[in-house]
């Protein structure tokens, strides 16, 4: 990478642009070559003259080709830059299995976490009320909230070892098919959190006619009511007073249970954690997710679990992933989810290069390529061990693969639901998102971003961009944070309450 004083960034010898380290003007001098009006920070330079057609590349991959002339110099973006000519197939090889690298010798540490009796082990111990329908969102939301420290500040006073009682609803549950693939996904999601190590306890109440019955729900989950986990309906209880007045005592009951519950040591092979970018920027390649990706090459050393996601958003990188699978079975699955994407916008009549988002685009990326390859760098270098559906189990350790949308709260919802106890999000634009019960670290691009929304940020990872850090020493503070956080350091989101409200299970099929 360029020196630190330098104006631009240059990513790779081969490449066709270089990144604006800082706003540049016409007539700023880079490489000797005269840059053409402004450019952005975190925008494209052309530093060769690129005709029509040909391939635009960046961290020596193409990230799109131009639409029309463009010369050295020029400011490089959605005006002269696209995914292909007539929107022309991008192919690339998938070369299955051939980075796959041996696996180095096994590192020991430990965090502080809740062993529960399953041997499952948790890094926060929350009691759950989930919803199976929107129609009981309510009453699940009134049986939470009597829980509130902030509204009902002595309801746990004498539980100090809860984290609190959260209430977990979405929008769905009913008007779908009772055995289609949309029910089944919401029922492996709440599945996924009624049996979460980060919840010592979980109550699940339905309204009583919805398509996603209780009863249903337990026997397709292979799931069995327990003192810790319990269910039951509006319907069969009497209303909304008389069921949150239920639901309420049933708590009561759980929460001695649950505050027996002290952190011991546990080894970071317990630890898994979801990988999310949002609000990505023309940094975002750069900083924040190498940097997260050189901390997950840490965690999974140390016998860790990271979950990369967003299908949407590694299309026209996952050939880096596949060359990384350890079995070419596991590289078709990739590719496999792949194309399904590709079907699945095509009969809703929408493509996978509708991305970035414009506040992306503000930022500097152009195209979903470029936008993907600086995405995939949040897996870090180790080889590929899984592919998974959308909040299935994760079981496998190392680095895996969940297949979900890259809107960050369903995105992030199933990673939990397949067991991230932690979530690391990586901003170049500002987030502010909470994912209970898993806390949330959000790790910025750029410095500008930090100083403006710290409140929300946990890590600067602009310190790289500024030449104050490197991606190595980056990693290694964002593993510790990892380690602190995971042991019961509060992050930003969790101190300003998020979590709540970003449960969003993934809706797929016709809504009737």
């Amino acid at each position: 990478m360029s020196t630190p004083t330098a104006p631009f960034i240059r990513l790779h010898p081969q490449d066709d642009v270089l990144i604006a380290r800082q706003q540049l003007v016409g007539g700023t001098s880079v490489e000797n070559i005269l840059v053409k009006g402004l450019i952005p920070a975190g925008h494209k330079v052309a530093i060769r003259d690129i005709a029509t057609g040909q391939p635009i590349r960046r961290y020596n991959q193409i990230i799109g080709f131009a639409s029309k002339p463009i010369q050295a110099g020029e400011h490089i973006h959605v005006h002269n830059c696209i995914i292909g000519i007539d929107k022309g197939r991008f192919e690339r090889d998938y070369a299955f299995c051939a980075d796959v690298q041996p696996d180095k010798p096994r590192q020991h540490r430990d965090f502080m976490g809740y062993v529960r009796k399953n041997g499952q082990v948790a890094t926060r111990n929350y009691i759950g009320v989930l919803s199976s329908v929107n129609c009981s969102a309510t009453v699940a939301r009134g049986i939470a909230d009597f829980f509130s420290r902030r509204l009902n500040p002595d309801a746990l006073k004498n539980f100090t070892q809860i984290d609190g009682v959260v209430a977990l609803t979405h929008g769905t549950g009913c008007g779908m098919d009772s055995s289609g693939p949309g029910i089944q996904l919401l029922r492996r999601t709440l599945a996924g959190y009624a049996t979460h190590a980060n919840f010592a306890g979980v109550l699940v109440v339905g309204l009583g006619c919805e398509s996603n019955q209780l009863a249903a729900w337990l026997d397709h989950s292979h799931l069995a009511e327990g003192p810790l986990l319990r269910t039951f309906n509006i319907q069969d209880s009497g209303g909304t007073a008389k069921t949150i007045e239920k639901g309420i005592a049933l708590i009561h009951e759980m929460l001695p249970i649950a505050n027996a519950c002290a952190r011991v040591p546990c080894d970071v092979s317990h630890l898994t954690v979801g990988l999310q970018c949002g609000g990505s920027d023309g940094y975002s390649g750069i900083s924040a997710n190498p940097a997260l990706g050189a901390a997950v090459d840490l965690l999974v050393a140390h016998g860790g679990t990271a979950i990369l996601s967003e299908t949407p958003e590694i299309y026209g990188a996952e050939h880096l992933l596949t060359r990384r699978a350890i079995t070419r079975e596991v590289g078709e699955k990739l590719v496999h989810r792949i194309r399904w994407w590709e079907h699945y916008t095509a009969i809703n009549e929408g493509e996978m290069d509708n991305n970035p988002s414009p506040g992306n685009k503000a930022g500097g990326l152009t195209t979903i390529l470029e936008k993907s390859l600086g995405a995939v760098a949040k897996g870090g270098t180790t080889n590929l061990r899984a592919v998974y559906e959308y909040a299935e189990p994760v079981r496998e350790h190392g680095f895996v693969y969940m297949d979900t949308p890259g809107y960050d709260p369903v995105s992030a919802t199933g990673q939990v639901a397949g067991g991230a106890k932690l979530i690391c999000f990586t901003t170049g634009r500002g987030s502010a998102y909470g994912c209970a019960p898993s806390p949330s670290l959000k790790l910025s691009t750029n410095s500008a971003l930090w100083l403006r929304q710290q409140d929300d940020i946990d890590i600067n990872c602009g310190e790289i961009i500024d030449g104050t850090s490197d991606l190595q020493q980056m990693g290694e503070r964002i593993f510790d944070l990892m380690i602190a956080t995971a042991s019961g350091q509060s992050s930003k989101s969790e101190q300003h309450g998020y979590g709540q409200n970003e449960f969003v299970p993934w809706q797929i099929g016709a809504v009737m």
